[in-house]
């Protein structure tokens, strides 16, 4: 049965006359056909001998053309001058790119559109513009394609704004994804809105980095936050301390060690061998024997910091060596090196900020504290609530990268580790990743959350691990990351860095559509990539639960009446890290 039956010219457009590849130009053969044509607009081709074959094209330029030609074929060379010897004509072309083919399946008796090209259109076939009635069996037959069993419904076609546009759920976080889209465009919502689609599964499993609390109010989700300074003694089970000893060297190198001062070879060689002896210490008082031929600097075990910083003191200050003459003794080779490191330790120590990595409970600094923290983060609790919203919002600025990064690794680390039959595929949905996945990283501790997130990027996917990448300046995020991204959900981006960026990580036979992304309106999005069939437009549907990311309206706020806000209040808050009153 054929997919569409063209009853009338209504539908015409014109006839091929080039063919590239995917790349086609139509002749269209008058005006009134030409106003038919529109850029985004689909049309189709069906394939000559094959009947139950349609090609899909999307019109990417629409062309009227003034061409002088001459009035026969052959002029003497004398009258080239004559005005008369040549004619202005029109010529109206619209070219396409050929986006799939929609073709008959026997074996399930209906058409499947699959984006792969066997053949290209003849020379002079007939080009149809798809609409009314047409597009609207077109897009079912996009909608019907997806798998019911692992679709992700996001919105509706701005094509046709009747037929429901999906994604593949699995190919969406098995290739890591990019939402991308300057600031008031929609992302907030439709992170939110992926995330209370995936609430509905029986088990899905996504960790929310969530900077700013947009989050921290959905119903559905498991409610984490990282300890601001004046909760380092409280008893929450919300509460996520991340007690210092889950840093790897690279990690506290990067909080302590200034790679500026000349000693900092020595300090790295010292704070690691006195952390080595510290764990190794730890193990034996543990009765952990079984472990000391396998544990290394970076193995997850707890130590004292307080001993390192000692050691650090002994071997500044009070450390003596034999003279070489053997008449008494000398200060240690590294007297008076460490200064500035102590003086950076004890900052860190003594500053409550810190005090999630420093300060934390006791129960966070034993041998099985590990596994309750990975089961914090990736375990399904009693209520089942397979979504965690993470707040780091109360995280210094300066270690905001390497915190972010640390829990990301010890997530991966432990799903890497885990028995891959048992293992539950995790999605990481890293908002604002721009502030912390930068570009340039202009310092160790965003290297240190690049690498750990590279690593993800390239690597996760056979462990069960994907990113979901979310951010408002796209040319500012790490380009090896973004790499990684087979899917892109591009809202509206007006900077033209940003729309550089996109530009680069699609096929270039896909840069028409990016044309739109300064013009379109919010909560569109233009989604490219292996979860879904046909590139598109869409309008994503707004979530139930809204976060809290609105748009202040400024000019009606000021309209109304106003008294002066508590500003005592805000003052201590700003004094205390904390929003909440005293």
């Amino acid at each position: 049965m054929a997919l569409f039956t063209f009853n009338d010219d209504s539908y015409t457009l014109g006839n091929i006359r080039e063919v590239d590849t995917r790349k086609v130009t139509i002749l269209v053969n008058s005006d009134k056909d030409l106003r038919k044509a529109r850029v985004g607009q689909l049309v189709t081709v069906q394939l000559s001998g094959a009947t139950e074959c349609w090609l899909i094209g999307m019109i990417d330029k629409v062309i009227k053309a003034v061409v002088t030609q001459p009035l026969t074929q052959e002029i003497a060379e004398d009258d080239f001058d004559e005005i008369d010897a040549f004619e202005d004509s029109v010529v109206n072309t619209v070219k396409i790119t050929l986006m799939g083919a929609a073709r008959w399946d026997a074996i399930v008796q209906k058409y499947k559109f699959s984006r792969s090209l066997d053949h290209v259109p003849e020379i002079d076939s007939t080009c149809y513009v798809l609409k009314d009635a047409h597009l609207e069996e077109f897009m079912r037959v996009i909608s019907e394609c997806g798998d019911g069993e692992h679709s992700l419904e996001l919105g509706s076609y701005k094509l046709n704004e009747k037929a429901r546009a999906y994604v593949d759920g699995n190919k969406l976080f098995q290739r890591h994804a990019a939402l991308l889209g300057s600031t008031g465009s929609g992302k907030s919502w439709t992170v939110a809105s992926i995330l209370e689609r995936s609430s509905q599964l029986p088990s899905s499993n996504l960790v929310v980095f969530d900077l700013h609390g947009e989050y921290k109010e959905l119903s559905y989700a498991k409610q984490l936050r990282v300890p601001g300074p004046d909760e380092v003694d409280a008893d929450d089970d919300s509460l996520l301390f991340l007690p210092y000893w889950l840093l790897n060297s690279e990690e506290i190198q990067s909080l302590f060690v200034d790679r500026s001062e000349f000693s900092a070879h020595n300090q790295v060689v010292v704070v690691q061998d006195a952390i080595t002896e510290n764990k190794k210490a730890f193990l034996e008082e543990n009765g952990r024997n079984d472990l000391l031929k396998s544990f290394t600097l970076d193995s997850p075990i707890p130590f004292s910091i307080e001993d390192v910083v000692e050691k650090l003191r002994f071997l500044n200050e009070d450390h003596r060596v034999p003279r070489a003459d053997g008449k008494g003794d000398k200060s240690g080779p590294f007297n008076g090196e460490f200064s500035r490191l102590l003086v950076r330790i004890r900052s860190r120590l003594s500053d409550r900020r810190y005090g999630f990595l420093f300060k934390s409970p006791q129960k966070f600094n034993q041998y099985g504290s590990l596994s309750m923290i990975a089961e914090k983060l990736m375990g399904f609790g009693n209520q089942k609530q397979s979504i965690k919203v993470i707040d780091f919002s109360e995280v210094p600025a300066d270690i905001l990268p390497v915190i972010i990064g640390l829990v990301a690794r010890i997530i991966y680390q432990v799903q890497f580790w885990t028995d891959p039959n048992s293992r539950r595929p995790v999605a990481f949905v890293c908002d604002e990743a721009h502030l912390y996945l930068p570009r340039k990283e202009g310092n160790p501790v965003e290297r240190r959350a690049v690498e750990a997130f590279e690593k993800i990027a390239k690597e996760g996917r056979k462990y069960g691990v994907a990113l979901m990448i979310v951010s408002q300046r796209p040319s500012d995020v790490s380009a090896t990351i973004l790499s990684q991204c087979n899917n892109i959900i591009s809202l509206r981006l007006t900077n033209a860095d940003d729309q550089a960026t996109v530009r680069k990580l699609l096929p270039e036979s896909l840069e028409s559509l990016l044309e739109a992304l300064p013009i379109m309106d919010v909560g569109e999005a233009m989604v490219v990539g292996d979860s879904v069939l046909l590139p598109s437009r869409i309008k994503i549907d707004p979530p139930a639960e809204k976060p809290l990311s609105a748009t202040i309206d400024f000019w009606s706020r000021w309209q109304e009446d106003a008294t002066n806000a508590d500003f005592a209040l805000a003052v201590e808050n700003m004094r205390r890290q904390n929003r909440t009153k005293p």
